[in-house]
């Protein structure tokens, strides 16, 4: 597939691109990795989920899970179910909340697995800050699920189950890097400067350092050896602040979270010395940051020791961790497959089966991805829910 960008995404491209040149102007020549990474995902009308490009599937730039088997969302059913039993049993309704909902395709396998079981969903609330994504979430969902709503900021004293698939690395990231015995961050500059007619050039981005780096934004490991010069790394800020919200607005309920990353003490693994960033461009991996910005998707891989620190930190239970491919086998994904998809008519079965050993291969989603739940006010323990009860792995 061509990676190179028609005439009228690359003039797209540089229209974003003026406007993060202005934003470093404007900061004395240098903005942080984490600024620039908002811009060029979320400038209003510009950034890449700010505008109208498809994104997700065979035709847009990386494939999520949900897209993949609808049987996906119905395994997340089978952890849920206890939940809802324990609300229906205290006469609460039943409301869900998903962050980032992409093309609708979680939320419709999910509410479609309920109906099923004659489950009674009284809400469903989708929070995304994609209009174009929005917009395809609402054609896809309204008219079969009347429960779904769109919401635009958190709601308060909220009573449920929040769902955020490939949220979390999605969030702008500091970048960071070891130099001369210190952390300093890692920032965005201008490669040229000299024109005063944005217009006539074309604009260039490189990293250029920062300020040191507070101790008290390092993760502990960070802190407590040293590393090679030049070894670089990201600590996700919003991640901690956007945990910190979930505790503050969940009453009782659950929080499951699902995406591709790493434990801490393999996430700055000395010999990851460049750290996580990457770009996503029609199904291709993209190591340059730097790359059209705003046609490019961006992404860091999730520390999840930190996730799991600053849940429990802010009052959340840790009721499990464990692989993407460990999860849904003892949610049943198995036998979901089995119960739904005749395995004597191959024709039917086999593209199910092989959508099902994606989403389980160590080689493709099944050890890269991690799933991690918390809970609060409810009577369960880690390794109780399914998905979870096998060993939970490691933090």
């Amino acid at each position: 597939m061509d990676i190179n960008p028609s005439i009228e995404e690359a003039s797209h491209s540089q229209t974003l691109t003026r406007l993060i040149q202005r934003e470093i102007q404007a900061q004395n020549g240098q903005i942080s990795f984490a600024k620039y990474m908002e811009m060029a995902l979320y400038a209003p009308g510009l950034g890449y989920y700010a505008a109208g490009k498809n994104k997700l599937g065979s035709k847009g730039d990386f494939t999520t899970a949900p897209e993949i088997s609808p049987l996906y969302g119905a395994t997340i059913v089978q952890t849920l179910l206890p939940i809802i039993e324990y609300f229906q049993n205290l006469n609460l309704p039943v409301k869900i909340l998903e962050f980032g909902a992409g093309t609708g395709a979680l939320a419709e396998s999910i509410l479609t697995e309920l109906q099923s079981q004659d489950i009674e969903v009284d809400s469903y609330s989708i929070l995304d800050l994609s209009a174009d994504l929005i917009e395809r979430q609402q054609s896809r969902l309204a008219k079969a699920f009347p429960m779904v709503n769109w919401i635009n900021q958190l709601p308060k004293n909220f009573t449920g189950i929040i769902l955020a698939n490939e949220v979390l690395d999605a969030m702008p990231i500091e970048l960071i890097t070891y130099q001369n015995q210190q952390w300093v961050f890692k920032d965005v500059t201008l490669t040229n400067e000299s024109s005063e007619d944005a217009s006539e050039d074309i604009i260039g981005l490189r990293h250029c350092l920062g300020k040191e780096v507070p101790q008290a934004m390092l993760p502990e490991c960070l802190r407590q050896q040293s590393f090679e010069n030049g070894y670089t790394t990201e600590i996700n800020v919003n991640a901690k602040a956007w945990m910190n919200s979930i505790s503050e607005i969940l009453d009782m309920g659950i929080l499951l979270t699902v995406d591709y990353g790493f434990p801490e003490h393999e996430y700055y693994h000395q010999q990851r010395n460049q750290g996580t960033v990457m770009g996503h461009y029609a199904h291709h991996t993209i190591q340059d940051p730097f790359f059209y910005p705003g046609l490019c998707d961006l992404t860091a891989h999730v520390d999840w020791t930190s996730i799991a620190n600053t849940g429990i930190n802010s009052g959340l239970s840790l009721l499990g961790y464990t692989s993407q491919a460990a999860y849904l086998l003892d949610a049943g994904i198995g036998s979901l497959l089995m119960e739904k998809v005749d395995p004597s008519n191959s024709a039917e079965f086999m593209p199910h089966s092989n959508a099902i050993q994606k989403l389980l291969s160590e080689a493709e989603m099944g050890e890269l991805f991690k799933v991690m739940c918390f809970g609060k006010n409810l009577p369960f323990e880690e390794a109780d829910l399914p998905g979870f009860r096998s060993k939970p792995r490691s933090l």
